[in-house]
């Protein structure tokens, strides 16, 4: 008796056709080649229908139809791609066709020889159906069973998983950071202090003015407070802190531990980065504030650091107006002292003047001179009346005339030669006139320099004014007292910092990995 060989059959299960291995070919003995009914070759419109309603979802047939290209493969719609797909034996969701895509073409011929090819497909013609085997009662039960317990063991080994990862980047350093601050972190004691830079205001100084606009406020000393802050914060401040109190030393202490500590032979850039950690400088300009915390292993020091720390920027502030108030004062004292020596050389000058003239004041010496010559001049006019009243009678005597005549000349040489000497007609003397203006312009250049004098004091005056004005000086609103208790660390506020850090970056490295998975597979 001769036997039909067994074909193994292959069920379409959601775009996959795996072997259907429950179902045997019937033998010759089982079923007949007689009996067995020949089904009918499926058209291909059918094929499609039943790709259709497999219920593949819009993202499975892009996939398709990329595979599809991928392999040269021309379809006119989504479900013809699938379709010529399986057609060539290639299953188009396997996940190595979907790395294929992303993978460049000279790993084509490696993939290609990797995959796993689905059996070749046959006639529909020469496909024997297998009987239909029903299901044993409870079967289906225990397979949902078996897949929830699959779910579950799937979902404990998965929070496992997740709860390894958070201990490991989470909770493991945010417990050795706690260790730290509450177990070994040396105990640190800060000092705070305020001050305030102000600016001297002029008496007198008109409160409506716009010069007074700013004055009192701490717009006037915004600049000055930024570049006082800006000096505590250097590292000349750092270098002056370490040459009077010995800064370096104090935080190279073994008392100390070794995060916090500067290390022997510390340069100075190391000091400076200890430096802007323990001296917190800060500056409000809206109160015009400067707030100052000077952190110390114990308090005296710190209280010492902040007190040398103010005492400089004291001086600091100081050296801010120095040179401008000295410049204002300097300039005002020479042009004072320029328009004093003038006015002597302006008084020694009217002086010799004085003395080589021999007189004093050129206008009474000319008042005498012309109350000398009217005088003259009445005496003149009596005289020719005189000589008048002689000549008009009968018989004059002539010893008379001759009187009268002689005096009248006596009385014109006097004032010829005194007309003569205010004049100067002579080349051999020097005139009145030119005399009395000597004197004058003498004294005309002595009242001036005196004037000269007399603003450039007041110049002076007002530099000095001005330079007091531009005094700034610096008040402590709150001075510096040592902590009775340690400032730092603040373990609990520390602590719960360190574990939102290490969420955040946990956070930060799980979401890119996920984009990044999301991105290759898709």
């Amino acid at each position: 008796m001769t036997t039909k060989p067994k074909v193994k059959k292959f069920r379409i299960r959601r775009g996959k056709v795996t072997p259907d291995t429950d179902a045997p070919a019937p033998d010759a003995a089982e079923a007949p080649a007689d009996e067995t009914p020949t089904p009918s070759a499926p058209s291909r419109a059918e094929m499609l229908d039943a790709i259709s309603k497999e219920g593949l979802t819009g993202r499975q047939l892009r996939m398709a139809r990329r595979v599809a290209q991928k392999n040269g493969i021309e379809a006119s719609s989504d479900f013809i791609a699938v379709l010529k797909l399986r057609e060539a034996g290639i299953d188009p969701f396997q996940r190595n066709s979907v790395l294929e895509l992303v993978k460049p073409d000279a790993a084509k011929s490696q993939s290609d020889t990797d995959r796993i090819q689905l059996p070749e497909t046959t006639d529909p013609k020469d496909i024997i159906p297998a009987p239909i085997k029903q299901p044993k009662p409870g079967s289906q039960m225990s397979e949902i069973r078996r897949i929830q317990q699959e779910i579950a063991q799937r979902r404990r080994r998965k929070l496992a998983l997740l709860f390894t990862r958070l201990a490991v980047f989470i909770f493991l350093p945010t417990a050795l950071m706690g260790w730290y601050f509450y177990k070994v972190a040396t105990p640190m004691f800060a000092t705070n202090s305020e001050i305030v830079i102000q600016q001297a205001q002029a008496q007198g100084a008109s409160a409506g003015g716009l010069g007074t606009l700013f004055q009192g406020t701490s717009m006037a000393t915004q600049q000055d407070s930024i570049a006082v802050q800006s000096y505590l914060a250097s590292r000349e401040a750092m270098l002056r802190l370490d040459a009077d109190h010995n800064f370096k030393e104090h935080f190279s202490s073994p008392e100390i531990d070794e995060i916090q500590r500067l290390p022997e032979g510390a340069t100075n850039e190391d000091a400076f980065g200890v430096y802007s950690d323990h001296v917190r400088i800060s500056y409000d300009p809206t109160e015009g504030i400067i707030r100052m915390e000077v952190i110390a292993v114990d308090p005296e020091t710190s209280q010492r650091f902040s007190e040398a720390l103010i005492g400089y920027a004291e001086e600091q502030v100081d050296q801010l107006t120095a040179r401008l108030r000295a410049d204002q004062m300097r300039g005002a004292l020479a042009s004072y002292e320029d328009a004093e020596r003038r006015r002597s050389e302006a008084l020694a000058k009217w002086l010799s003047i004085q003395e080589a003239t021999q007189q004093i004041d050129p206008r009474s010496e000319s008042s005498a001179q012309r109350a000398r010559i009217s005088t003259l001049e009445a005496e003149q006019d009596r005289l020719e009346g005189i000589l008048l009243a002689r000549l008009g009678v009968e018989r004059p005597s002539e010893a008379q005339v001759q009187s009268l005549r002689d005096q009248i000349a006596n009385v014109q040489i006097q004032i010829a030669e005194i007309r003569q000497e205010m004049a100067g007609t002579d080349d051999t003397t020097v005139s009145q006139a030119s005399r009395n203006l000597d004197l004058l312009t003498a004294e005309e250049d002595y009242r001036f320099q005196v004037a000269m004098v007399q603003q450039a004091l007041t110049q002076m005056e007002t530099a000095r004014i001005e330079a007091n004005r531009q005094v700034r000086y610096l008040s402590q609103s709150v001075r510096p007292i040592a902590p009775d208790e340690a400032t730092y660390p603040r373990a609990f506020e520390n602590t719960i910092l360190a574990f939102l850090i290490f969420s955040g970056i946990y956070l930060m490295i799980s979401l890119t990995v996920s984009v990044l998975r999301e991105q290759v597979s898709s």
